[in-house]
């Protein structure tokens, strides 16, 4: 059994690491996004993700694992990136919406892939679902917004 709960918490604290480089990418795009409109919506997918990885961080402990403290470096390295890259465009809000769908698109594959293992407790298999699910939703809304630059 403690194979299995590892394994479970290994999976939980890498979606845990990747909602936190998300929530921190999107607090970084709301600083550089010129339009209110569209910082508060970065600021809201970043509240959003802070908020999945509540839930993500307790249910690790109900496995009685240790939880990831921090993001990734490849999750540091996209924000400097994604820096760089407002520094340079001329159309800063397009490049930011441009990043969110494509982190949100790898963060839908992640999602899924955790969500096909076999055996995940119901539980944890209904709020991985439901979280995936929001990302998804909120991915069409992103690409609205896009489609409206």
């Amino acid at each position: 059994m403690s194979n299995y709960t590892d394994k479970v918490g290994n999976r939980l604290n890498a979606l845990l690491e990747k909602n936190y480089d998300a929530e921190k990418g999107y607090k970084k795009a709301a600083e550089n996004a010129k339009h209110i409109g569209l910082k508060n919506f970065f600021n809201k997918k970043a509240q959003e993700r802070y908020d999945f990885g509540y839930e993500l961080k307790t249910e690790i402990k109900s496995f009685g694992q240790p939880t990831e403290k921090d993001g990734s470096l490849t999750g540091k390295a996209h924000r400097a990136w994604m820096d760089v890259k407002a520094a340079l465009s001329s159309d800063n809000d397009e490049s930011m919406l441009e990043e969110a769908i494509r982190g949100e698109k790898a963060a839908i594959a992640e999602y899924e892939e955790v969500l096909g293992e076999v055996g995940l407790p119901l539980n944890t298999k209904n709020m991985l679902f439901n979280q995936k699910n929001h990302i998804q939703q909120e991915l069409n809304t992103i690409k609205r917004l896009e489609d409206l630059k």
